[in-house]
Parts: C-alpha cells; structure tokens; sequence
C-alpha cells in the first residue's frame, strides 16, 4: 500500500520527532507558572530561561548540520535524541533557576542538530518536486506540538505538577529514539522494503565532498538573515503566548491554554499549506524565485499587517484573531524557507539548512528575554509585537535576495 511505503514511513519517522521536540521545548513556557512561583522567578528570569536553550541550538545549527552531511542523519537523531530526552527529565528535577539553565542548554544541545540531520535525511528521501510539502508536513507536526503542549501540559500540572509534565514527555522522547534506530536506514537503497518506483524519483546518491565553508556561508547569508526576521516572532509566540493569555487578559491555566492552542494550531494549518503551496507554484510557474523567495515576502507582509491591529485594542477576541492570522502567515513561510537550502545546495543540504537555521536561533536567544524585559518594564504584553512587525518588514525586502534558483555549485566554480 503507498500508505505504508517507505519514504512515507520515513516522513512520518521525522514529523512524529517535529512533533515530539517542540512539544519538550514550548512545554516550558506552558510550566513557567508553576516554576515560577515556587522559584520566586520575574518576567526577565522567566526569559532567561526560555532563551537558555537557544545557546547551545546556536552553536549546533552548523557543526550539527555538518555531522549529519558527514556522517549521516540516522547517527546523528539517535544520539541528540537520547540527549534531549534526558535533558527533558532533568528539567523536572530542577531544583531553581541555575538547574533549570542547565536542563535547558542542555536539551538545546540536543535539539541543535535535529532540523538540519532531518533536512539532510529529506535531501536523499524526498523528490525535489515535494520539498516544500515534506518541509511544511514536518514543521506543521512541529506545530501541533505548539498546538497541543498548553492543553496537555496543563492538564498534567493540575492532576501532578509540572514536574510531571516533563517526565511524560521524556518518557515520549525515549520512545522515538527506539523507533528511529529500528526503522531508518541513511540511504533508500538500503532500506528492505523500499520499491523501484520510489527509488525512481529519488535523487540519486552523490559521494560526500568537502564542504566549501566560506563560499556556502556567504551563499546562505541572505537566507539566514531572512530566517532571523521570521524567528524573532516565532520564538516570541512560543515563550511569551501561554503567559499573555494568561496575565494580559486575567484568564485561568484552562482558558489560557485554550486561546494558545488556538493561536498554535493556526500554525500546524500554515506550515501545511505553505507546503503545499510553494511545491504547487514551482509546478505551475517552474520559477524557485516565485515559489520561494515572492511567496515569503507576501506571507511575512501579511504577518506584519495582521499584528497591527494589536496596538489599538485589547478585545479579547480581536486579538485572538489577530495573533493567529499573524502566526498563519509567518508558518506559511516554512515550507519555501527550508526548502530552499535543499534548493541552493543539496549536496551540503544539512550544512546549508543548519547555516539558515542559525538566524532563528540568535533570534531564540534574544527575542524571549527582550519580550520579558518590555514587560516587566512597561507592564504592556503587546508591546513586544512591534519587534516582530519591525523585523518582518526587513524580511520583506530582504526575501529577494536569497535567489533559490540559483544553485550553490553553480556559483562557485
């Protein structure tokens, strides 16, 4: 049956860890208010800790993205993967805010290859014409994590704490280690029960060449930049969003956790939709530059249009509304964006895509403590979506600079 061929098992391998590693790391900002009391933690603290797990997510963006092109996405996922559900566990063992920084560097050591290995393993499992839409299904399983961490998480706190909510949620992590090793194989034709009908459409396997790190970076530069505007808002929404609901708007764990996932699940619907959209432009136009870079600038303008309206009112239901279309149109550029490192160079696929995603980690590490600041300063929740609307304008102008459709190698004989 196609249900169960290979590649699809593979896919749904990689959006089952999507799901798996932004439901242990948005869990956080869900727990936060349990921590934070017993803590004794402010708004500033409560971002520190958010943003600790972006470091070490920095620093392994590029060595992580590197070691899968060099040694392959299965090694790689099964180690980060016993490391980040360790670190999970140890999260719930935190005993203040020193043990909760080191829980979180470490599981943003563990996390910090996962995008670019699943990228590289997508660059040898996916035609090129459905790169956009194993993209966009994977991070929309990443959005269903968002989706379903506040209503889960706090269900757990209420029953047991929200140390409990860690525990559960390492207890997942172990058993997507398990899968992955008896499941994957690093290339198709390997794997015992892939067909010649996949294996047709499938790029055909190249021998590992050196990286050329100055050249590749300076490629990917306009791309990184680009993903930085895009991850300023999303790392906002995934820290900051469980806690406006529940503090700007005077609402309990259950109803906060209802109006997030709301907000959240507007992302799982975007990143599947972008997908699909991108891969359905490059068919019908044959031009990455449309398919790619047109449709992240209209998606990050139309983000920043639907956050204006925060600065005006502060109905309930307006701005429920108004962050949900914003994080739609932000999710929707997931799709082209991490199609596109696979598009420039797909023989450094895992390098390129960990080069791009280091935008979105600087941003992890900056925006959640400024969010945190502003509000602890000004006492205003929406103030910190003027960042984001600053920034996705720059992204607008800046999309046309990554040129998708034209290839790495091309440019760099």
């Amino acid at each position: 049956m196609k249900l169960f061929r290979a590649s699809t098992v593979v896919l749904a391998l990689l959006c089952l860890m999507y799901f798996i590693t932004y439901l242990d790391r948005v869990n956080v900002s869900t727990a936060a208010d349990g921590f934070a009391k017993e803590f004794s933690l402010n708004k500033t603290q409560i971002g520190l800790v958010f943003s600790g797990f972006a470091y070490p997510y920095l620093v392994f963006q590029i060595i992580g993205g590197w070691v899968s092109d060099r040694f392959g996405a299965r090694r790689t996922l099964l180690v980060c993967g016993t490391i980040w559900a360790a670190a999970t566990a140890i999260t719930g063992m935190a005993g203040g805010l020193v043990s909760l920084l080191v829980a979180r560097v470490l599981l943003g050591l563990g996390e910090g290859a996962t995008f670019p290995a699943a990228t590289c393993a997508m660059a040898r499992w996916v035609a090129k014409e459905k790169r956009g839409f194993a993209q966009g299904i994977t991070h929309a399983a990443a959005r269903v994590g968002n989706f379903a961490a506040p209503s889960v998480i706090a269900a757990i706190m209420l029953a047991n704490g929200w140390r409990a909510s860690f525990y559960v949620c390492s207890v997942i992590s172990f058993a997507w280690v398990g899968l992955w090793a008896v499941t994957f194989t690093e290339h198709p034709t390997e794997h015992p029960r892939i067909t010649a009908d996949e294996l047709a459409v499938l790029p055909e396997p190249k021998p590992r060449s050196e990286v050329p790190w100055r050249r590749l970076f300076q490629r990917m530069m306009p791309v990184t930049i680009v993903y930085f505007c895009y991850g300023w808002t999303l790392w906002l929404y995934l820290s900051w969003i469980p806690q406006y609901f529940l503090h700007s708007h005077g609402l309990d764990l259950k109803k906060s956790a209802l109006f997030s996932s709301s907000v959240f699940l507007a992302g799982v619907i975007g990143d599947w939709l972008g997908g699909i959209a991108t891969d359905g432009l490059y068919q019908r136009t044959g031009s990455l530059q449309r398919a790619r870079s047109a449709m992240v600038a209209v998606c990050m303008l139309l983000t920043l249009l639907s956050l204006v309206p925060l600065l005006f009112t502060h109905d309930l239901y307006i701005c429920v509304t108004c962050l949900s279309a914003g994080f739609f149109f932000a999710e929707m550029t997931i799709g082209p964006m991490w199609a596109i490192p696979m598009d420039i160079a797909p023989e450094f696929a895992g390098t390129a895509s960990g080069m791009m995603n280091t935008g979105s980690a600087l941003a992890a590490i900056i925006s959640p403590v400024v969010g945190g600041m502003l509000i602890d300063k000004f006492g205003n929740w929406e103030l910190p979506f003027v960042g984001s609307m600053i920034l996705m304008g720059l992204g607008v102008v800046l999309a046309f600079r990554m040129r998708p459709e034209s290839k790495f190698e091309e440019a760099a004989v």
